[in-house]
């Protein structure tokens, strides 16, 4: 990697799993940066033999960056939604019960976050169950256990919520998955389980903002994430690449 390459590198965030990487906030480069960016991932072996990449293009660029990541092979998949909320000391009264890796076993929690995966409005991972869990414990390390956490109602499970602080950072709140089975959807429980979500992160991963995001096809999750206070931050073309 020469200067000019770090440095390109260096104004982007790379969020790198065991087989995937996303490339995020791309609104501070020019046209011709970004082209450069492409150009070297798909020249460079720790991302060329990556499984699957995926590039968050943001709003500010011309449609003239479509034409050129399709022609690189991209393909646009969907629209992604990012939204903020700085976290603030609040209570949540609810009923769930909350159970993490320390509490049940990785299978139980791998089959109730496929069963939350099913009929989603995001658009569809490329990736299998196995390959999930595994990016989360690459991603998050030893910590992983803490996040991933089952929702159950009474002995019923429900959905997950995977709260977490972001690698690289300090006190940036994110959710590495947030979602209900597709029988307890449409009930109410999301606006309640995802402030839930956002009280863990403050309580007990100390983080002091939240950073959130969806499908813009997400109505559902995009009204959950206003009616908790979210503000949108900015929108991306989202365009995936496979098996570089």
């Amino acid at each position: 990697m020469n200067k000019e390459q770090k440095q390109l590198i260096e104004k982007v965030k790379i969020i790198q799993g065991d087989n995937y990487a996303t490339i995020e906030d791309t609104s501070d480069l020019t046209i011709e940066e970004l082209k450069e960016l492409v150009s070297y991932l798909d020249q460079s072996p720790p991302y060329h033999s990556l499984s699957n990449l995926k590039i968050l293009v943001n709003q500010i660029f011309s449609p003239e960056v479509d034409e050129y990541l399709e022609v690189k092979g991209y393909d646009l998949v969907d629209e992604f939604v990012t939204v903020h909320k700085k976290l603030e000391n609040s209570e949540v009264k609810h009923s769930f019960t909350l159970k993490n890796l320390h509490m049940i076993p990785e299978e139980e929690f791998a089959q109730i976050w496929m069963q939350s995966m099913e009929g989603s409005l995001n658009a569809p991972s490329c990736l299998t169950m196995p390959e999930h869990m595994k990016s989360v414990a690459v991603e998050l390390g030893h910590s992983y256990k803490d996040s991933c956490i089952a929702i159950y109602e009474g002995d019923q499970p429900i959905g997950v919520m995977m709260p977490h602080i972001e690698p690289g950072t300090v006190d940036e709140g994110r959710l590495f998955y947030f979602g209900l089975i597709p029988d307890e959807r449409s009930k109410g429980k999301s606006k309640v389980l995802h402030k839930l979500a956002l009280n863990l992160l403050e309580k007990e991963f100390h983080a002091k903002n939240y950073i959130g995001g969806t499908s813009k096809h997400n109505a559902p999750m995009i009204r959950t994430f206003i009616a908790n206070g979210c503000e949108v931050k900015d929108v991306n073309r989202v365009f995936y690449k496979k098996s570089l």
